[in-house]
């Protein structure tokens, strides 16, 4: 039977359960030394609370056994959606409405209604739902605590319970964890901030925390928390924090807004996230990418050189040897800008629109004097996000059509065309009078499986090859906005 003397449900908007908590997967092996898995099992089965956690699409795979004594449950019958059987069947839609949203916006959820227990009767809880985000962003799951209280005017006693459990949560977490008030005082550092700077308890409330910063960083993060608090943006950024042991590791720091419900801020929440041994990896890849890339260079260079001091003088062969070592050349400064950058890498070349670079990745393949290209429709504008990943696909096709298609014959050719259809920029290939397709080739190499990636991951785009008998047919489809 439904409970006749349902409260009214009250919205009750906390700091603490507005924004996400960046985090990675919480496991044994994430835990703090202090903190083992069955400790923290024992943590969250001895909270006063009804918690529970979900995968990023709403399932819901782990409740404490707070949840199955209070409901008379089991794992089997609550996983997944099997929660809307404790609930009020009046309140249910409000309840999923509201739960869906939250799924679908990634935004954190608080509400009260009443939930079942084991003898029948239902009482009222304040539900609070707070998303974990990925290193990229995404929702990789959701935590949620369901707290009793027998009226409205207890509101306060159960934001109490929650911010003890946020508390609780936040310092079995294996990141940094601080927030601060909407004029960016900071009030909170969880337990791992501590262990790892080796900071006195409460010595970096306020503006403490700057001195822990390595003193060439200083400016740059000042700037960026100052521009942060001044439009509410997201804040994001590298610097290297000092660690108890006096050794400055490179660290990832981000936070969000808590905002009301008219969107003035009301306070920030933010991690902390060691990222020193993956930098310190990604700088020797940059320096053996740019070791390789400078020899393979030097390599076109000897080939260049070697041409014109072994080419007789008479003077159409020299004309000839004039050609192709510029030919070589071109495709030295193709290669380079075609190649996979880094930031740090990154040659700055930017021509500017899409026709002038193809045009540039594809001059190496003319044949005295005469392109073996066509590049037709509508140019547009690329950006530095862009250029690279282009490149690559295109400089891998131009390459592969030397050696096996249109480009391995006299009288083969090439036909590029570009077209911009509502949001999207498409990039047609187009070989033609080369070496006759069969079919697929059995295997893929390294180099096409580098060009989808640009395209699929870099640019969000997709990647189609049409193995005609003509020739090869390679159809990329790139969102404008990310030109």
């Amino acid at each position: 039977m439904i409970h006749e003397n349902r409260k009214s449900s009250v919205t009750v908007n906390h700091e603490y359960w507005q924004t996400p908590i960046t985090s990675v997967d919480i496991s044994s092996a994430d835990l703090p030394a202090s903190v083992g898995h069955d400790d923290y099992r024992l943590i969250v089965d001895a909270i006063p609370a009804l918690c529970w956690m979900a995968r990023g699409d709403g399932y819901i795979y782990w409740y404490n056994r707070r949840w199955h004594d209070y409901c008379g449950s089991t794992p089997e019958s609550m996983e997944g959606w099997g929660w809307q059987s404790v609930h009020d069947p009046l309140e249910l839609p409000r309840v999923v409405e509201q739960w869906k949203h939250s799924i679908s916006e990634g935004e954190a959820f608080e509400m009260t209604f009443p939930l079942r227990g084991a003898d029948g009767l239902f009482r009222q809880f304040l539900t609070r739902i707070v998303p974990v985000l990925g290193a990229d962003g995404n929702v990789v799951r959701w935590v949620g605590t369901n707290t009793e209280f027998d009226s409205e005017n207890s509101v306060k006693e159960a934001l109490a319970v929650s911010e003890a459990k946020f508390r609780v949560l936040t310092d079995a977490l294996p990141q940094m964890v601080w927030s601060t008030g909407a004029d960016g005082f900071h009030d909170y550092y969880n337990a791992r901030w501590y262990a790892c700077t080796g900071t006195p308890y409460g010595a970096t409330h306020g503006a403490g925390w700057m001195d822990k910063f390595h003193e060439d960083d200083r400016e740059a993060v000042a700037a960026k928390w100052h521009e942060s608090l001044a439009t509410g943006q997201d804040y994001e950024i590298e610097y290297r924090l000092r660690h108890e042991s006096g050794e400055y590791r490179w660290t990832l720091g981000r936070a969000l807004p808590v905002r009301d419900e008219h969107g003035h801020v009301l306070r920030w929440i933010g991690t902390y996230t060691d990222i020193h041994e993956s930098k310190l990896i990604a700088e020797r890849t940059e320096l053996m990418s740019k070791e390789l890339s400078h020899r393979i260079k030097n390599i076109f260079a000897v080939v260049a050189g070697l041409i014109g001091l072994s080419a007789p003088k008479d003077a159409p062969t020299a004309t000839f040897a004039k050609q192709l070592a510029g030919r070589i050349s071109a495709l030295g400064r193709a290669h380079n800008f075609a190649r996979p950058h880094s930031v740090l890498s990154d040659p700055g070349h930017d021509f500017g629109t899409l026709h002038g670079l193809l045009n540039e990745i594809l001059k190496p393949y003319d044949m005295d004097g005469k392109a073996r290209y066509i590049i037709s429709g509508t140019d547009t504008d690329v950006g530095e996000r862009s250029t690279t990943p282009i490149a690559l696909v295109i400089h891998e096709l131009a390459t592969n059509a030397m050696k096996y298609g249109a480009l391995a014959t006299q009288d083969g050719h090439v036909r590029i065309e570009t077209e911009i259809r509502a949001d999207e920029v498409t990039i047609s290939w187009t070989e033609n009078g080369g070496l006759p397709v069969d079919s697929a080739p059995e295997r893929t190499g390294f180099g096409t499986q580098l060009s989808e990636i640009g395209i699929t991951s870099q640019l969000s785009g997709r990647i189609e090859r049409f193995w005609n008998h003509s020739g090869l047919r390679v159809v990329m489809t790139v969102p404008t906005a990310h030109l």
